[in-house]
């Protein structure tokens, strides 16, 4: 089988899976599953890149936005309390980040 026909048949099966998982309830609810995806990315990006400039900044900012979206659809967190701590967040690690704290990305 070349390649190009697995992509079909990949799909069935995942999608259906999802649809499976969905109906008997096995899978959580889509919110939990963006807010665990949107950290485990964050802490990703910190193993993969380091510690420099850009992920400094980014890879927190994942981590927050999974736990920003978790409080919002499961605790009674209003939505504007988050953003403006997220805007809060989002300036000081690019404050640290701007200083000598940090350093850059290194070149391959």
């Amino acid at each position: 089988m070349n390649k190009t026909s697995l992509f079909w048949p990949l799909v069935l099966i995942i999608f259906g899976s999802v649809w499976f998982l969905h109906v008997t309830d096995i899978l959580p609810p889509s919110t939990i599953i963006l807010s665990i995806a949107l950290i485990v990315a964050g802490f990703i990006v910190l193993i993969v890149d380091g510690i420099n400039k850009q992920s400094f900044v980014s890879a927190p900012l994942l981590i927050y936005c999974g736990i920003a979206i978790y409080l919002h659809f499961h605790t009674d967190v209003m939505l504007s309390v988050l953003l403006s701590l997220g805007m809060i967040i989002t300036g000081l690690l690019m404050l640290i980040a701007n200083t000598n704290l940090v350093p850059h990305k290194k070149g391959r």
